[in-house]
């Protein structure tokens, strides 16, 4: 029976819709990507989100839902996004009551950090963990709750932001009102900030070069110079996972999970990232903690936003 029945998964970003329509075993069959177009306003990118469900919806079987993954704050119970930062005026926006508008199917939306939980857990590196935390780790921080093979978003369905965990009460103010955020501290923002922040201070560093006059790094580019042996970029790094690795102890003591699965592009530095966060946990967490728990990259790549959605209508549906 599910392998007649077809889910439509949505990825809205500020940039770009994509969507596409899979089997229930996870088998992609049609897809489509187009330019959000955020600064149109609101009805133009419905608009688009809309056409981007029908050209994929073509198929003479059944669609059993549809899924969409969207930035921000989402109140997962009523499908309302309740602040979009990519998405300028998308403030409290009923979305899955708008796309019930035109069509008739269960429609399920998301966040896309806890998406990405769901897919890394359905379909990634979480197969076969029954509680884990997913975190990702890019422009900013986001991250998803899994628990008994469920995803957690909390009494209101705005649980999961690891990002705003407080992890110094005198650092930097972040967007979402807080002080001292985790992505204050260690998102590839914050890896940015701090790194042209030293070297403008006056430490040598191969990125000297590269903000001269008004030009820009980005994490990236501070990951590059790391690998090449510069000890500035390399220290950056040190400190920001230290601030992930605090975290995660703080995390394995309040809800002890089996794994944490770490994405994200600045996950892409690797050992760089990798090894400050594990030294960190070495130090911090107990024993019995760090025998129980695994710290592993994330398996799924670009499409991690579509393998949530579609893992979103699953466990809806209990399929």
């Amino acid at each position: 029976m599910t392998s007649s029945l077809r889910f439509i998964a949505v990825d809205l970003g500020g940039t770009q819709i994509r969507a596409a329509r899979y089997t229930a075993d996870g088998v992609q069959e049609a897809r489509v990507a187009m330019s959000t177009g955020a600064q149109d306003g609101i009805d133009a990118v419905l608009r688009r989100l809309r056409s981007a469900i029908q050209q994929v919806w073509a198929f003479e079987g059944q669609v059993a839902a549809i899924g969409v993954g969207a930035p921000g704050p989402i109140d997962f119970k009523h499908g309302v996004v309740r602040f979009a930062p990519n998405l300028p005026g998308w403030f409290n926006v009923p979305l899955r009551d708008k796309l019930l508008e035109n069509f008739s199917i269960p429609i399920f939306v998301g966040n896309d950090a806890d998406l990405a939980a769901l897919a890394e857990h359905r379909f990634g590196a979480g197969q076969g963990v029954s509680d884990m935390i997913y975190m990702t780790i890019s422009t900013g921080i986001g991250g998803g709750f899994i628990f008994n093979n469920r995803l957690y978003t909390g009494g209101g369905g705005l649980g999961g932001e690891v990002g705003h965990m407080a992890m110094d009460i005198n650092g930097p103010a972040c967007r979402c009102g807080n002080i001292g955020c985790l992505e204050t501290l260690a998102s590839g923002t914050a890896i940015a900030r701090r790194a042209r922040a030293r070297v403008q201070g006056g430490e040598p560093s191969m990125l000297a070069d590269m903000l001269e006059g008004d030009s820009e790094i980005t994490a990236k580019e501070v990951s590059e110079v790391a690998q090449a042996g510069d000890a500035l970029a390399r220290d950056v790094f040190a400190e920001a996972g230290m601030y992930i690795g605090a975290a995660i102890v703080s995390l394995m003591y309040m809800l002890n999970p089996t794994m944490f699965v770490l994405g994200g592009s600045v996950t892409k530095a690797g050992d760089l990232l990798f090894d400050p966060i594990r030294k960190t946990i070495n130090v911090r967490a107990p024993e019995v903690y760090r025998d129980y728990t695994r710290i592993v990259p994330a398996k799924l790549g670009g499409d991690v936003g579509l393998w949530g959605a579609l893992a979103l209508c699953l466990m809806e549906l209990d399929v």
